[in-house]
């Protein structure tokens, strides 16, 4: 069955952020949304727009594959089972709502350690914007159009 651009993106929200309440959720929402809206760089070539393709770009989001390190991974979006406040996260941010500081994030990761490390992803394309409970927000640097 395909789903819906909606369906998928709740089913992502509460696959990659559900522990992080509600502005975590919203959080790693307005990042999807920043990846289909970016003018420039790697989301922009690779995705063009495309919602589907930037939930579904290989090696970016866990929940979005059903395999990981050769194993298979329970966690992922076929698996999630959206619950209304994940649908709502979805609708805000399809509606083009955002965080009020993660605006231009690109990235965020889970670094499991109480620091965010200054750059990421690793060839600084990203710098650190703010934390949000777990996740570490990244906006975009000068190398980031050249991606």
């Amino acid at each position: 069955m395909a789903y819906s651009v909606r369906e998928l993106l709740a089913r992502l929200i509460k696959c990659e952020a559900e522990g992080e309440g509600d502005t975590g959720m919203k959080a790693v929402a307005t990042v999807v949304m920043n990846r289909v809206h970016v003018a420039e760089g790697e989301y922009q070539r690779v995705n063009q727009g495309d919602l589907r393709r930037v939930i579904f770009q290989p090696g970016q989001f866990d929940c979005a594959t059903e395999t990981l390190g050769g194993q298979y991974n329970p966690q992922n979006i076929y698996n999630a089972n959206p619950e209304q406040i994940h649908y709502d996260i979805a609708d805000w941010a399809l509606a083009g709502n955002k965080v009020y500081n993660i605006v231009e994030s690109l990235w965020y990761m889970n670094p499991f350690v109480p620091d965010c490390p200054v750059y990421f992803p690793y060839n600084q394309s990203g710098v650190i914007n703010s934390r949000i409970r777990l996740h570490c927000f990244f906006d975009p640097t000068p190398l980031y159009s050249q991606t």
